[in-house]
């Protein structure tokens, strides 16, 4: 149990961002500490150097005039900073010195008149002075002297000892401020996405109109709240569509098997009345009828799972147009005026059949007299255009046609066989084969399907 607790894996956002944040807070505040401590030090011990150089500068402008005996006693006073003041000859013997100063000389050094030198660091082996030393020789009555003078390095180091305990207390007290507060900012941040996750948990399958808050802030989240809105919003249509697809195709079904079962139930008690006018007129018609609205439901639902097996060959547009236009002049229920040029193709000739099949027979239930059936090439795709002199279709209607079971004259539609599934298997297929199908009206009345393909492209 505690293994997996101290596993970060384990961990929240909230407790991984303060640990993190203490991190980078400790080792930022540990090069900060470091380098304040580097200046502080240096800045001290430069004017410590600064203050002992100007001391023997001072006493030089002094011996210009006086001997080291009768010097002014206040060059040779120490303060916080002075630490031991000595005027030395060249051999060794030290003239004048602070109280307290060694008795000895503090460097054993040969300078020439007039320069200034840093004498660098000297420390007493039993630890009774530690001085930064800078020296000055000066010529005194025809002689050379040296001022030696040692600022002294222990208050330097006391104040920045000071500082580093005072940095090494506040370090704790700062990562535990940084912790706590970055822990409480990324709940306060998180709690939208916790407001989110909860209503979307309360969310069923079968209330999907719910909508998650959107935070006013318009942040990441905001656009997280935004994006679950969108999905919720699509899946709701999505399930609008499977349940009113599910009630159009049982509508659809029930007719066809309400007069077979009919027929079925006359027959078991009087089977002298099943003839043959009965099963041309009823049975067969009805079965049909569901067989076709059976295979249209199979097509649309193994497309849209993309489980259709395509095929990837020529395909002459030309003679599948001509081919329908004489399956019309056969019927002969409507005048039928073609335009067709040359267009080949490359995907499933049978599908492209049935597409053209089936804008045909639409064009034909609602023609008044004509269907002019056109085919041509432009560019690098093929047009094939299917146009009626019916009613025609309203602008605001024409992209719900494409829809399935949508029929917008139900009764002559149904009394037609016409199940609605015709125009959106035609949609499926054109846009399978990498192509668009538009509505437009036709000069003097009517409508217009107007079919794009891609010549010679293969289909997805």
């Amino acid at each position: 149990m505690i293994i997996e607790t101290l596993n970060p894996q384990r961990w929240s956002v909230r407790a991984k961002s303060a640990v993190a944040a203490a991190f980078v807070v400790s080792v930022c505040f540990a090069i900060a500490s470091g380098l304040l401590l580097f200046v502080l030090y240096r800045s001290l011990e430069t004017t410590a150097l600064d203050a002992a150089a100007a001391r023997a500068d001072q006493i030089r402008v002094q011996l210009e005039t006086d001997s080291p005996t009768k010097l002014d006693r206040s060059l040779l006073a120490t303060d916080s900073q002075i630490g031991a003041v000595q005027i030395v000859d060249a051999s060794g013997a030290v003239l004048a010195a602070s109280n307290g100063a060694p008795a000895d000389p503090l460097v054993r050094t040969s300078m020439s008149d007039g320069q200034l030198t840093d004498l660098g660091r000297v420390e007493d082996p039993d630890g009774t002075f530690d001085y930064w030393v800078s020296g000055r020789a000066t010529a005194v009555g025809g002689r050379t002297v040296t001022i030696l003078v040692g600022a002294d390095r222990e208050p330097v180091e006391s104040v920045v000892s000071r500082v580093a305990v005072l940095l090494a207390i506040g370090a704790p007290i700062l990562l535990v401020v940084v912790v706590v507060s970055t822990y409480r900012l990324v709940g306060a941040a998180l709690r939208p996405v916790e407001n989110i996750r909860g209503r979307v948990a309360a969310i069923s399958s079968t209330d999907l109109a719910q909508r998650v808050p959107v935070p006013i802030a318009r942040d990441e989240i905001a656009h997280l709240a935004t994006t679950m809105n969108e999905m919720l919003a699509r899946l709701e249509t999505g399930q609008a569509a499977q349940q009113r697809f599910v009630s159009d195709a049982s509508h659809e079904l029930r007719s066809p098997l309400a007069t077979i079962t009919t027929a079925l139930e006359i027959a078991a008690g009087r089977p002298d009345l099943i003839d043959k006018d009965l099963i041309d007129e009823s049975l067969l018609p009805e079965a049909r009828r569901m067989n076709q609205l059976i295979e249209d439901l199979l097509l649309l639902a193994r497309s849209d799972e993309n489980a259709v097996e395509w095929q990837r060959v020529d395909a002459d547009l030309d003679d599948l147009l001509l081919a329908e236009a004489g399956r019309l002049r056969l019927i002969g229920t409507v005048e039928t005026v073609v335009h067709i040029e040359p267009c080949r193709v490359v995907g499933d000739p049978a599908a492209l059949g049935r597409a053209i099949r089936n804008l045909v027979d639409n064009a034909a239930r609602h023609a008044a007299s004509t269907v002019t059936l056109s085919c041509r090439p432009e560019s690098d795709r093929a047009v094939i255009k299917v146009c009626d002199d019916g009613p025609g279709i309203p602008s605001y209607e024409r992209d719900r046609v494409f829809q399935r079971f949508v029929r917008l004259d139900t009764a002559r539609a149904r009394a037609s066989g016409g199940a609605g599934l015709g125009l959106s298997i035609v949609e499926q297929i054109v846009r399978v084969h990498g192509g668009t199908v538009a509505i437009a009206d036709t000069p003097g009345g009517g409508t217009t399907f107007t079919v794009s393909l891609p010549l010679g492209q293969t289909i997805s």
